[in-house]
């Protein structure tokens, strides 16, 4: 088998290869990636293939390639899962703590000029993230209650903060 005959061959074989891994999921680039890899290792060990398995060895080597590609995304994501990036970069600027600090001491205002029962149940809800039934254990109360006077302290509280952003409260 002359040059281009064999050249002719190797490219219809990775043309068959390139398209079964866009089927199993490859991106397009990936899968362009594998198979340009794949040929790379072909022309390395081209002396130690035998001539009749040649095209069941680059399907393995591509195929190889792609499930360790996969693998390397897998664990890539799972990373980044773990890490909030965001977190990472943002820093915490004199700026950002003073308005956070500002933000914080509007909210004890508001929540001291609430009915007293009001801000316990929203405190325990939103501060500590308990759920309406351990809310209703915690006071002997039916869930139903909860609801209704956590509906009617965020009503309150969402009346209050209008009055203090308008000026009225401070």
């Amino acid at each position: 088998m002359n040059d281009s005959m064999m050249g002719k061959k190797l490219n219809e074989i990775l043309r068959f290869v390139y398209s079964y891994l866009i089927k199993m999921g490859a991106s397009k680039e990936d899968a362009e990636d594998i198979i340009q890899d794949t040929a790379y290792k072909f022309l390395i060990y081209i002396d130690s293939i035998d001539i009749v398995n040649i095209q069941s060895w680059l399907f393995r080597v591509a195929v190889n390639q792609y499930y360790d590609l996969s693998r390397k995304k897998t664990r890539r994501r799972d990373i980044l899962l773990k890490f909030n990036v965001q977190e990472i970069f943002e820093e915490e600027t004199p700026e950002k703590i003073l308005i956070q600090n500002e933000l914080e001491r509007d909210i004890h205002e508001i929540l001291n000029k609430l009915n007293p029962k009001y801000t316990q149940l929203l405190l325990l809800k939103y501060s500590t993230g308990l759920k309406l039934n351990e809310i209703a254990e915690l006071y002997n109360m039916k869930e139903g209650s909860v609801k209704t006077i956590l509906y009617r302290a965020r009503k309150e509280f969402i009346e209050q903060y209008r009055r203090y952003e308008n000026g009225q409260g401070k």
